[in-house]
């Protein structure tokens, strides 16, 4: 199938789904007794995913099914908000985006509907979808421990909560709470550890900054090579796109399964509540959690499959194996508002 597009903006939707095909003044009118063929309508996703890591998984599901797919790229909140404002008219049938959080978000907001999908349902884990098929996690994504390896040894870090241990004072790298990673990590911790104990553990990681915190998680990594801190905590492929580009003084530690494991959250999608291509969007998102779908998810950005019985890329299994945590994702929405309160109060900014 030819396209017409492959990248929507968010200024042109309006008109541009009715765009395709030859220019009208151009065009031949077609014999009266000659049947014209429908072109079937695509399937048109809202993704705040970058370009770069879905339009391959985009050609690969249209080369196996011959479902044209076209997409919006923008931020969570703003998609989210399109597809309440545009209501039944809405071309989106599938809404693609990162962290459990804002998809807790999206389907509060009523702009998902359940996937009432028995594949789906039984290839992505409880803990990483939503109970009523409203989303599904679609790639795993290792929030961890890192930390320079000329400096430390494996053997003396423990994980999170050891990080706000006096004994890393002046030695203690972040990332900026503003980043909503940091949002449904602290999360996770208050359902893992109770609010108290986790607002003691985040003012802990405060008082052992080295340096102010910074605004990603690949200066982060740098801030270790260079020699200005000596552990951290970043998501796990940051790390491995450095990796890709040279060889770093910096090692991942994965927190161990006695004390509840990785803290993981997911990139993941939905149906729109107003899916016009309803049935396609269902089988996106069914080939999304197939072998060939977690594969690309795998490679493309470094990240792990929800699926478990599919390999990961090389570079994350030189890593060592990762024991996620099973505490469902779920709360990592319901609970991060209160997480934003709590990073407020103990001065993490």
């Amino acid at each position: 199938m030819t396209h017409c597009f492959r990248l929507l903006t968010l200024s042109i939707i309006g008109f541009s789904l009715a765009a395709c095909g030859d220019d009208a003044t151009t065009s031949t009118p077609a014999e009266p007794e000659t049947a014209v063929a429908e072109t079937p309508q695509p399937l048109v996703v809202y993704s705040s995913r970058a370009e770069q890591l879905i339009a391959p998984l985009f050609d690969a599901f249209t080369a196996d099914t011959g479902i044209d797919v076209q997409y919006v790229t923008d931020s969570a909140q703003p998609l989210i908000e399109r597809l309440k404002a545009e209501g039944t008219s809405t071309p989106a049938s599938v809404l693609l985006t990162v962290d459990a959080g804002v998809l807790w978000f999206a389907e509060q907001q009523g702009v998902l509907q359940p996937a009432n999908s028995p594949v789906l349902d039984a290839r992505v884990p409880d803990a990483y979808r939503d109970p009523q098929g409203h989303w599904y996690g679609l790639s795993l994504r290792a929030r961890t421990i890192v930390y320079d390896n000329r400096e430390l040894a494996a053997d003396e870090l423990t994980g999170y909560v050891d990080l706000a241990d006096e004994k890393w004072r002046g030695r203690l790298c972040l990332r900026t709470s503003k980043k909503v990673y940091n949002q449904s990590l602290v999360a996770m911790m208050i359902a893992e550890y109770g609010e108290a104990r986790a607002e003691e553990v985040v003012r802990g990681w405060v008082a052992n900054l080295a340096e102010p915190v910074f605004a990603n998680d690949t200066k982060l990594v740098e801030a270790i090579e260079d020699g200005r801190c000596d552990v951290g905590i970043v998501n796990s492929y940051y790390f491995g796109r450095l990796q890709r580009e040279r060889e770093l003084p910096v090692s991942i530690f994965w927190q161990p399964e006695t004390l509840g494991g990785v803290h993981v959250n997911v990139s993941g999608a939905g149906i729109t509540a107003n899916a016009p291509s309803r049935d396609a969007a269902q089988r996106l998102l069914e080939w999304f959690a197939g072998d060939r779908g977690q594969q690309l998810f795998a490679s493309l950005n470094l990240e792990f499959p929800v699926v478990a019985s599919v390999p990961v890329d090389p570079i994350v299994a030189a890593w060592g194996e990762m024991s996620p945590s099973d505490r469902t994702l779920v709360d990592a929405g319901r609970l991060q508002a209160d997480a934003v309160k709590l990073m407020d109060r103990a001065g993490y900014r």
